[in-house]
């Protein structure tokens, strides 16, 4: 099942990012679990162990699915695992190696459905329970990887381990926002409840990044008409209002919202998505009425609930030469303002007069840190309400590539002057000294954990968390 052809390594060297390529010595096309048991076995043996990299959709964009030199690449998909819905126990038991989308198609068809989602549901089950797994949802639910109820993990050590809180508990934990550092996933139990069949979707536009703020914690922390999903996004000139993430707006109402546009100093809007399910119109009639968005900028869709999460369709994963300089951040609530100005103002809407290449969607929204275990390998900003930061960018070419990079070299180097305590998500440093920062208090335990379960640190090198460059480098990965 090893496959040496240029059209593998080729695939297998490349990530949704296409910025880095690491070309493998092979590519494992697994049929069962024993053989990545046996592949794993093979490398511990060796005098000098190889490296491993488990590839669910290669959807990472730095290259941390992918492995160079010496090492083998696993492809994940080719396992095809079961997916087994007890509607009745309230869990899907899921392939690591399966999509969301497929999980919500399976649990739908049972009448159930997981509560904790992302974006973009073509990602692999074990990928995204590897980092942490956010969306809209996550106010309320938690991130994904506070959603699961047991695990089995194929470890370093090439032992395959059932765990739970309650059974391997330090595994289970590690795992969970581990980065691929100590296991990879081959089975996850997620709780699902009883599926809606509707979402009431609504888009509110902002003028006054006090007031979209101010709205989104509201929303997050009311205990009346809760709401189900809250995202929040930026929205200026160089970043449509519609756009692959989802066509939402009519003719009329994108001609509405760049006239407002146009009229803003900085050249920035906010927008508010709030989506309720089943039965929700009046509990949304009330919330609306609290909300201080431009009169007249609400706009409303009645949508299938299937059709809402599958709203960022597989179109996402675009053409070959389009790369992906994307960076996402948690922010303190406590920097917000500060951010606001250094970032928002300073970097994003200057943007604007430097180039006119188009910034791709921003996302900005809030989590609430009670809803994440501290148990777990993912790390957070250390107050109650953080902020995610998804700049989605686009580029073609090296050049605008570049400009990116140096826009999100800018925003790191404001935040690391004005000590505002960001944490990257889905993070990539080229330092040890880094990784060990953005682990903070949690550093000794990672490393004693990859001492457990991966003592010949083969597992998942991308992140050059263990196996650092040989370009090393002070400063952060841009």
């Amino acid at each position: 099942r090893l496959h040496t052809d240029t059209d593998s390594l080729s695939r297998a060297s490349a990530d949704y990012g296409n910025l880095i390529r690491e070309t493998p010595s092979a590519v494992l096309r697994p049929s069962s679990l024993d053989d990545i048991l046996t592949l794993l076995e093979f490398s511990n043996n060796c005098s000098a162990p190889f490296h491993v990299s488990p590839r669910g959709r290669g959807h990472s964009v730095r290259g941390q699915a992918a492995a160079g030199g010496g090492a083998v690449v696993v492809d994940m998909a080719s396992l095809g695992s079961p997916i087994s819905v007890d509607a009745s126990g309230g869990y899907v038991d899921v392939g690591g190696d399966r999509t969301w989308d497929e999980v919500l198609r399976a649990a739908v068809r049972e009448g159930v459905a997981p509560g904790s989602w992302t974006d973009y549901l073509h990602l692999s089950v074990g990928g995204t329970l590897s980092n942490g797994g956010i969306s809209g949802q996550s106010f309320r639910y938690g991130p994904q990887i506070s959603n699961v109820l047991e695990m089995d993990v194929i470890t370093g050590n090439g032992e395959l381990v059932t765990c739970s809180p309650e059974r391997n508990s330090d595994l289970f934990y590690a795992v969970l926002g581990g980065l691929g550092q100590f296991g990879i996933i081959t089975r996850a139990r997620i709780p699902v409840q009883p599926a809606p069949t509707r979402a009431k979707w609504v888009r509110l536009i902002y003028n006054d990044f006090r007031n979209f703020t101010k709205d989104q914690e509201h929303l997050i922390s009311t205990t009346t008409n809760v709401p189900n999903y809250v995202e929040g996004s930026i929205i200026t000139s160089h970043s449509p209002a519609n756009n692959w993430r989802s066509s939402y707006y009519s003719p009329t109402q994108l001609s509405k919202i760049a006239s407002l546009l146009r009229e803003t100093p900085t050249g920035l809007l906010y927008s508010i998505e709030i989506v309720m399910y089943d039965g929700g119109d009046r509990d949304l009639e009330s919330l609306l009425r609290n909300l201080d968005f431009v009169p007249g900028m609400a706009f409303v869709k009645d949508v299938g609930f299937v059709d809402f999460l599958s709203r960022v369709g597989n179109g996402a994963a675009e053409e070959e030469d389009v790369s992906h300089p994307w960076m996402n951040l948690f922010v303190p609530k406590s920097g917000l303002m500060e951010f606001y100005d250094g970032v928002f103002v300073d970097v994003i809407a200057a943007h604007r007069h430097a180039t006119t290449t188009p910034f791709g969607p921003i996302l900005f929204y809030p989590l609430r840190r009670n809803k994440w275990d501290d148990r777990m390998s993912a790390v957070t900003p250390p107050e109650e309400i953080f902020y995610a930061l998804g700049l989605l960018h686009s580029s073609r070419g090296q050049r605008e590539a570049a400009i990116f990079d140096r826009v999100n070299a800018k925003i790191m180097e404001f935040c690391n002057k004005r000590g505002i305590e960001t944490k990257q998500y889905l993070p990539y440093y080229k330092s040890p000294a880094n990784w060990a920062a953005h682990y903070g208090q949690k550093w000794e335990d990672f490393q004693r954990r990859k001492k457990t379960f991966d003592p010949n640190r083969i597992l998942s090198p991308g992140h050059f968390i263990f196996n650092p460059r040989d370009e090393q480098e002070e400063g952060d990965v841009w």
